[in-house]
């Protein structure tokens, strides 16, 4: 009986909840969130790629190691029918640099992110550039580093509006501390298409070193007035350029609304 109530009750669900229409020819959109944060990071992003034919999935980092980041990445991209393109926002750009290299992936999309060099790590790439403030916050848990409340609020995410702010606080992944010292042992970005969306307004990652990291990387840049988490405070325009790193032209693209 309590098997035909189950059935019972799924079938209204999967009559109402019809396959979101994909183009055969899109790569699949893989997302790889930062330090302080989880696959939700990406809540905003995903809709806009699925509404324009992307199939789009968030990666949820284990947040304990750059090797244990980047094999939750690869399973990822094993999974993908076709052919990928890789998004990290942070130090996710740490991950998607190693995990890249994977012959599926024909791109790379960083967003206010770190894209170390062969042999080098997160750490020793933000080593030459001023201490951005929110970092001056992080605390240390058991090796583990995290964001209080009030510097995801003034630091991180300061143009958002307090309830989310609060709730990125909530649902932040700490990050292993040590995982900042892990050297990259092969960068994609030497032999894959990148793209780079610079936040103008970041407090955790100095624009310096990102308008310096695009540079370094040949990546197409483009650069929005936001904090940290401009997928979240600038949707529309971090959507954009994935949909072009993806060769899908988004609907509501305009060059005012990513600037380079």
């Amino acid at each position: 009986m309590l098997a035909a109530l189950v059935a019972t009750a799924l079938i209204p669900a999967a009559a109402c909840s019809g396959p979101v229409d994909t183009d055969p020819a899109a790569p699949t959109v893989i997302l790889v969130h930062g330090a302080f944060a989880d696959g939700s990071s990406w809540n905003k992003i995903i809709p806009r790629l699925e509404a324009r034919g992307v199939p789009a999935l968030a990666v949820q980092n284990p947040l304990t190691s750059l090797q244990d980041d980047v094999a939750a990445t690869r399973r990822a991209i094993a999974a993908a029918p076709g052919k990928v393109v890789l998004v990290g926002h942070s130090w996710g750009g740490t991950v998607i640099t190693e995990a890249g290299n994977d012959d599926k992936v024909v791109a790379l999309v960083y967003v206010s992110a770190f894209a170390p060099d062969v042999g080098e790590s997160s750490a020793q790439q933000g080593e030459p550039y001023p201490t951005a403030p929110g970092l001056t916050r992080l605390q240390d848990r058991d090796g583990f580093l995290w964001l209080p409340a009030e510097a995801v609020a003034e630091d991180f995410a300061q143009d958002l509006d307090p309830a989310t702010a609060r709730l990125l606080y909530s649902t932040q992944g700490p990050l292993k501390a040590s995982a900042l010292s892990e050297p990259v042992a092969r960068a994609a970005w030497k032999h894959k298409p990148s793209w780079y969306v610079l936040s103008r307004e970041d407090r955790m990652l100095t624009p310096r070193l990102q308008s310096a990291t695009a540079e370094r990387i040949g990546a197409r840049l483009h650069s929005v007035p936001a904090s940290h988490v401009s997928m979240l405070s600038h949707p529309g325009e971090v959507a954009d350029v994935i949909l072009e790193a993806a060769k899908v032209k988004s609907a509501d693209s305009s060059p005012a609304k990513v600037g380079g």
